[in-house]
């Protein structure tokens, strides 16, 4: 009695644990898997941050075209001897005193302070800040396209998975049916076995069978997992086990009705994007050739505590630091000016030839993406076609193979018939089941691959 109670309470618990990890598991519809790719997924959020840093430089070109606002301000403390000597300040730095030039040097110092307020305008340069501003959104363009493209794409490489998942599930429930008719066929020939109403040989060969069918199944079973596994990556999750929802396969698409024009297709927008990009900066290469104006204004206010007959009084200076930052003295200075480098000429020239190489090959791959997309579509249509009339076909072989299976067993129980022709109408029963399990869902990979083909992701999530 306790060894009993003992099995039911195993029994109970383990029926508890199943019950939990079917409540963990969550039933994930295509439609979510999508979305929860879109999500998730790193390369996807990559190239959202590429585009809105695209957008950051567009606006920073849009703002350099702006004055430059220089303020500076310095104080110091020091002598100011000097001599009639050239001069020459090694990497830009070194020391201007400005002091009138003495028979002998002496060491009196004094505060100084200096003020500037710069504003240099390049106001004109043959449209040289208009190309940059245009290079810039079109550089923001194209990578919002990249952004579009690379989803219209996870968008089809997740659901693809996600139909394959639900076809290796529905294909190992098959091999599962299967294995289970094997063990029932293997329990049949043992009994007649036992009973001498058949040869001993026949029981090893339905032993056989039986093997062969769970080695199938359990093939399939890994088949399944591989396709759970790949879903799961290009959803962007690790931690979580969701059940797929295969209630859509119950339902064939009815509507397949697509733009057959491909010019907005994301990816062949994506090609015309860097085509775009490359002329924008051609175009701005090609303003280096000009010279650009400018517009200056300097005001400067300088301060010190020498004072202005110092270099014949030698007690004219303070050694106070009030007196050495007060501003005494200021100057302003406005001016237009015109710089044209033209040795950059010669350089620009050939930046342009390999700008428009560079063009020919991005022209160059557009037609390719074109062509291919094209046959895509034309492709896609006759696939379509076929898993159609393939649809139909499948119910109708999986009639006759399991009236073939059930006649040939009932001769055999009867003893009228041998073991290799039940083997025989047996295999055919799995091929029948097997292409029924997988042949809706064929419809819908096809309809996908039409869709992929028009650029429109619509055409298949509409069906569903």
């Amino acid at each position: 009695m306790n060894k009993l109670f003992h099995r039911a309470f195993i029994a109970l618990f383990l029926l508890g644990v199943t019950l939990n990890q079917g409540q963990a598991q969550e039933v994930l519809t295509i439609q979510d898997a999508v979305q929860l790719s879109l999500d998730n997924y790193g390369a996807i959020r990559a190239k959202g941050f590429y585009a809105e840093s695209s957008s950051m430089l567009a606006d920073k070109a849009k703002r350099d075209y702006l004055p430059n606002l220089t303020l500076s301000a310095q104080q110091d403390y020091g002598t100011v001897n000097g001599i009639i000597s050239p001069l020459w300040g090694f990497g830009g730095y070194g020391v201007a005193s400005s002091g009138l030039p003495r028979s002998e040097q002496n060491w009196d110092a004094a505060f100084g302070a200096s003020y500037v307020a710069n504003v240099n305008w390049e106001v004109f340069s043959f449209g040289r800040a208009k190309s940059s501003i245009q290079t810039a959104e079109a550089v923001v363009d194209q990578d919002q396209k990249d952004l579009t493209q690379e989803i219209f794409q996870h968008q089809i490489k997740v659901s693809s998975a996600y139909l394959d998942g639900v076809a290796a599930h529905k294909l190992t429930v098959s091999f599962q049916k299967n294995m289970e008719r094997a063990a029932t066929f293997q329990q049949i020939v043992k009994v007649k076995a036992r009973n001498g109403l058949i040869a001993g040989v026949d029981s090893s060969q339905a032993d056989a069978e039986y093997s062969n069918a769970k080695i199938a199944y359990l093939k399939s079973l890994d088949r399944e997992l591989e396709a759970e596994n790949v879903l799961m990556n290009l959803l962007g999750v690790i931690d979580q086990e969701y059940i797929l929802d295969t209630l859509f396969l119950g339902k064939i698409p009815h509507e397949f009705t697509a733009d057959t024009s491909i010019f907005n297709h994301p990816i062949l927008e994506w090609y015309r994007a860097k085509v775009n990009v490359n002329e924008q900066q051609t175009a701005y290469f090609r303003t280096f050739n000009y010279p650009s104006i400018a517009l200056i204004g300097i005001v400067q206010t300088r301060a010190s505590g020498f004072g202005p007959t110092y270099n014949v009084d030698n007690t004219d200076f303070s050694h106070s630091y009030w007196d050495g930052i007060n501003p005494t003295r200021s100057n302003y200075l406005l001016g237009v000016g015109l710089t044209w480098n033209l040795s950059q000429i010669l350089r620009t020239s050939k930046q342009v030839q390999s700008q428009k190489f560079i063009s020919e090959a991005l022209l160059e791959e557009y037609r390719q993406a074109d062509q291919r997309i094209r046959l895509q579509g034309d492709l896609s249509d006759k696939k379509l076609q076929n898993a159609l009339e393939s649809v139909k076909e499948a119910p109708i072989q999986v009639t006759a193979a399991s009236q073939a299976y059930q006649r040939q067993l009932a001769l055999y129980e009867n003893g009228l018939t041998d073991l290799v022709n039940v083997t025989q109408a047996f295999y055919l029963l799995i091929r029948a089941e097997t292409d029924e399990a997988i042949a809706t869902n064929n419809v819908w990979q096809a309809l996908l691959f039409k869709a992929a083909a028009a650029g429109d992701f619509s055409l298949f999530e509409d069906q569903l």
